[in-house]
């Protein structure tokens, strides 16, 4: 089995596959003190809960976008699971072409989203990750990346209205019943769902002003679904666009 793992700013996301079957997936928090043991006994112990064999993990494939983590996710495959891990890191070519100005600069999570999304989809698309940060990507119809656009996440748009004020309270991410909020919490949630949906239908309308022709927008993320209810330009939710691109990659063995 193959075990992917998604190393972001905030969350890790991990999966393993039997074939192209994805047979658990889990998010667990980034801790850069985490050391190769503690992902070991974190990531068995979720394999176990779910009635997975760690000794059934032959094959390790991550990418990151924290680089301290990185030697100890690979020091974890090569002990726990005896695999040589491969990594994908910021710039790295997996056979999408690269054509921004500085091609190191693209995140590993927004490479391996592209490869997965032209491979599944096909182009023209934008894709659209509800993260850390809220990231926009364009493929192009022959699967080059042509460039983006980066938002602060959702989360941290949160976290900074109710850290920097002194009456907003801390609320659960659902859709209010109606735009106009009738108090407090009404209107929080009002402003961050349906004020990210028009900030995602704002900015991919001038996306495809730019492009030749009409592209999918493909959504994933943890807050996708969330959001993609109130857009009207996101056409595809895909919460596992990620791991399978880690899938993908691996199995192609591309670099």
């Amino acid at each position: 089995m193959l075990l992917a793992i998604d190393v972001g700013n905030t969350h890790n996301v991990i999966g393993v596959y039997d074939g192209e079957r994805l047979k658990g997936q889990w998010r667990i928090g980034t801790r850069r003190e985490r050391t190769a043991d503690e992902y070991a006994l974190v990531i068995c112990g979720l394999l176990r809960e779910s009635s997975l064999d760690p000794g059934q993990i032959t094959d390790v494939v991550f990418s990151s976008v924290v680089p301290p983590l990185v030697s100890d996710l690979a020091e974890m495959a090569r002990q726990h699971f005896k695999a040589e891990p491969l990594v994908i890191e910021s710039g790295m070519d997996v056979g999408v072409p690269l054509l921004v100005d500085n091609p190191a600069e693209v995140g590993a999570d927004r490479i391996v989203n592209a490869f997965a999304a032209y491979h599944m989809y096909g182009g023209p698309l934008i894709i659209v990750d509800f993260g850390t940060a809220t990231t926009f990507d364009v493929i192009s119809r022959q699967g080059e990346y042509l460039g983006g656009a980066i938002c602060p996440g959702i989360m941290i748009s949160l976290e900074a209205l109710v850290s920097r004020t002194a009456k907003l309270p801390k609320v659960e991410l659902v859709k209010p019943k109606t735009v106009i909020g009738k108090n407090t919490v009404a209107n929080m949630q009002s402003g961050i769902i349906n004020g990210y949906a028009a900030l995602v239908d704002g900015l991919v309308a001038k996306m495809k002003a730019e492009l030749p022709e009409e592209p999918r927008v493909i959504a994933t993320g943890g807050l996708a679904s969330a959001v993609a209810s109130e857009s009207t330009a996101i056409d595809e939710v895909d919460d596992s666009l990620t791991l399978e691109g880690l899938r993908l990659i691996y199995e192609r063995k591309l670099l």
